[in-house]
């Protein structure tokens, strides 16, 4: 018998799939509306604060195709209600060939919906040796 998830863990995989669908299949302007007025954006080590210098981030992007394929996603309740979210998984873009991707937010509640107030983005090529 299967244990019934918990409501973290469907928000959390509710707001992933919304984000990636979002980040894969539109100009990605529509992301800054998962995010809160004063979301903060750590990007391959270059910071980001507040929704529009996000939104600006990700509508900025230089590709013109993009497909994130969620290998591992883990969930947890914080001691403040809000959610832990870890994704690892690889991405492709354009004729690039796939590269792994490590990806972590914070989600809050803001009724009547959850958003993101802290995103850390990092390709997974930091741990080879050069």
């Amino acid at each position: 018998m299967a244990c019934e998830k918990e409501i973290w863990q469907k928000i959390g995989e509710s707001f992933v799939q919304e984000y990636y669908n979002q980040f894969d299949n539109t100009n990605r302007t529509t992301l800054g509306n998962l995010y809160s007025a004063d979301a903060c954006l750590t990007w391959e080590g270059s910071v980001f604060p507040g929704k529009e210098a996000i939104s600006g981030k990700l509508a900025s992007l230089p590709f013109k195709s993009i497909k994130h394929i969620i290998t591992e996603q883990d969930f947890q309740p914080t001691i403040d209600s809000s959610i832990f979210i870890m994704v690892f998984g690889q991405l492709k873009v354009d004729d690039d060939p796939p590269m792994a991707f490590h990806q972590v937010f914070m989600l809050k509640s803001m009724p009547p919906t959850w958003v993101c107030t802290n995103d850390v983005f990092r390709l997974g090529i930091h741990n080879i040796p050069s």
